[in-house]
């Protein structure tokens, strides 16, 4: 029986790149001299400080393009709020959602279910399986997905036929 699994995965190693990129351009940049800004990786969370709110921002800003650069979605991105720090500086925490959570795969089957396709979905720890007799059916439940937004990164993986 044809088969695939939804998924939200994010590869670290380029979100580590990313990171980097950022640092490297945040110390090169002409309106970031003579302020202190950081951007930090550790376990599945960035922190971000910024000397003001627009530093903050601008160096958000950068992570974002090169992120988007290594093609890692920004939707893996879930922004704590902003922190005041030492020096009048500002801190944010940022951590990268990873799977697809209970309550998002209980909306994906619920959206799979009104579009009333001839497949069978079941919840697997962070990700979704997606089962049916045609593969005709699971390509449109791919293209259906594809056309909602969930607020998370979709993947679609393991497609087994």
């Amino acid at each position: 029986m044809p088969s695939f699994d939804i998924a939200s995965k994010v590869d670290m190693q380029e979100v580590d790149n990313a990171i980097n990129q950022t640092r490297k351009e945040v110390g090169q940049r002409y309106d970031f001299k003579g302020t202190h800004n950081e951007i930090d990786l550790a376990n599945d969370s960035i922190t971000i400080l910024g000397a003001d709110d627009y530093k903050l921002k601008a160096v958000i800003d950068i992570l974002i393009g090169k992120l988007a650069q290594r093609k890692v979605s920004p939707k893996c991105l879930d922004y704590g709020k902003k922190e005041s720090a030492s020096h009048n500086a500002v801190r944010q925490q940022i951590n990268i959602i990873q799977g697809v959570e209970k309550e998002k795969g209980k909306e994906i089957v619920k959206e799979i279910k009104a579009s009333k396709l001839k497949v069978q979905t079941q919840i697997m720890d962070e990700q979704v399986r997606v089962s049916g007799k045609k593969l005709d059916d699971l390509q449109a439940v791919i293209q259906l997905l594809k056309a909602k937004d969930f607020g998370i990164d979709l993947q679609f993986i393991n497609m087994r036929s």
